[in-house]
């Protein structure tokens, strides 16, 4: 997979970041402040993530997304290290990640790729969201928080 910011003139995968956060207007605010990343495989966008600055040194991954019939692939994974590795190269000395309580899947990749759990946020979910969200058959209420600091 080959892995680039999307140029100015290119419109970003809006179906493909709807698959990781529901909310089409969350989801417009993060590609207006921050930088869209997609993965490509053949000339095909199989996945994309948005590297948010939230605070002085810091840069929130959100919205990391890959195409369901591309899952299981390592895809995922290279998409957190990729923005691990711009967050570091850009200077950023703490990135972020948030994830819902349900997503055992993501949980197990960012901690994989070096995060920590920092907190929760209580029903974050709940305050954001109008509609019920369900994963894994569990309804996404809490925000869980994982950060990596570069030294």
């Amino acid at each position: 997979m080959f892995i680039r910011k999307l140029e100015p003139t290119e419109q970003p995968p809006i179906d493909l970041l709807l698959l990781a956060d529901p909310s089409r207007r969350l989801v417009e605010e993060y590609i207006l402040r921050g930088d869209c990343y997609i993965g490509e495989l053949e000339q095909v966008v199989v996945g994309v993530y948005v590297l948010l600055p939230t605070r002085p040194d810091t840069v929130e991954l959100v919205n990391v997304a890959v195409m369901e019939s591309y899952h299981g692939n390592g895809f995922g994974k290279q998409l957190v290290l990729h923005a691990i590795q711009q967050a570091k190269s850009s200077g950023y000395r703490t990135i972020e990640v948030g994830t819902g309580n349900s997503s055992v899947n993501q949980l197990a990749l960012y901690q994989k790729c070096g995060f920590r759990l920092t907190g929760i946020d209580r029903d974050f979910f709940l305050r954001h969201y109008d509609e019920e969200l369900l994963e894994n058959g569990i309804q996404i209420r809490d925000m869980v928080r994982l950060s990596m600091d570069f030294h």
